[in-house]
């Protein structure tokens, strides 16, 4: 059996802080109340958050408005490229059998079968022919080059979206965010804020305290380790309660001292030495039917014993 004094009750105490800067327009809690998980416990001002969310939303609507627009240009470009690539099969359809009149006409005129005005004729359909072509050509080339502008434009415009709709997004999430709510259920303790003060992005406004998930932290000798092991029985007494003696379990030992954590750690590298015992903090949890009352408090004092003759599921020493 294996007893400390040096042992408190502790637990993993939250600070309520804003995201952001403005004024308190609400206040929902007082010192001391109890609050559940999700209850609101501030409100910010959000007039100017509510207008930038609008802006956002304004500016991104007209955004996707011109990609509607755009795509609706690749559209009709895609069909003038239809239109032109149809001119030119006519063209050329038209070019060859030009060609093949003139042939059949040049054959005859060496027979005198033709006039030289027939051959003129022919010559100027022909070539007529081979400019409708070229043209078409032309117009192939230019709907392409229209294509390919209008795909870099959506684009472009696709990527000023994005960073709207990620605009938006902020937008949206800093109006939620003038809303304080309880992460977990608790008990309100530290309200320093008051409804109209202005606060600030991580400032601290109250302290949101698991009085349903405390536990007790006892700072053992290092010379005490050797037998305690996770899963041994520990006897809790609060001072607040003497009468009272609660059975609870060792969760866990600290990986270093307290002294290693300390803000200046020791240095005893210089300088005459004193030899002083270390202790280590265990970390030993509270029946839930003792927590259920309420009257435990973090902070409080207690005296544990932790009973290393328990059987644990762990062969060795911690």
């Amino acid at each position: 059996m294996l007893t400390t004094d040096d042992a408190y009750v502790q637990g993993d105490i939250s600070a309520i802080s804003p995201k952001l800067s403005g004024y308190i327009e609400e206040l929902s809690i007082k010192a001391n109340q109890a609050v559940k998980k999700g209850d609101i416990l501030f409100r910010l001002e959000s007039g100017d958050y509510q207008i930038a969310l609008d802006q956002t939303k304004a500016h991104l609507n007209t955004q996707q408005k011109v990609l509607m627009r755009i795509d609706a240009q690749i559209v009709a470009a895609h069909s003038a490229l239809d239109d032109a690539q149809a001119q030119k099969a006519a063209a050329s359809a038209i070019e060859t059998n030009a060609q093949l009149t003139l042939q059949r006409i040049m054959e005859l005129k060496t027979d005198r079968y033709v006039s030289q005005s027939n051959v003129d004729n022919a010559k100027s359909a022909y070539e007529q022919a081979i400019a409708n072509v070229t043209r078409a050509d032309a117009q192939i080339a230019a709907a392409r080059a229209n294509i390919q502008v209008l795909e870099a434009q959506r684009h472009e415009v696709e990527s000023q979206t994005k960073n709207l709709e990620l605009a938006h997004d902020k937008a949206k999430r800093d109006l939620d965010s003038t809303i304080l709510r309880a992460p977990f259920d608790g008990i309100i303790g530290n309200l320093t804020a008051k409804k109209g003060d202005f606060v600030v992005n991580g400032q601290r406004l109250a302290a949101l305290v698991p009085i349903h998930a405390l536990y007790i932290e006892a700072n053992y000798k290092e010379t005490q380790l050797q037998n305690i092991q996770s899963g041994q029985a520990a006897y809790i007494s609060v001072d607040a309660f003497k009468k009272d003696v609660f059975e609870g379990t060792v969760l866990s030992v600290s990986p270093a001292t307290g002294a290693v954590f300390s803000l200046l750690p020791p240095q005893n590298a210089t300088g005459n030495f004193t030899k002083i015992t270390q202790r280590i903090p265990i970390r030993i949890s509270i029946p839930e039917h003792a927590l259920k009352s309420g009257r435990i408090k973090a902070g409080m004092s207690v005296t544990v014993t932790v009973d290393t003759r328990t059987r644990t599921q762990n062969k060795d020493p911690l």
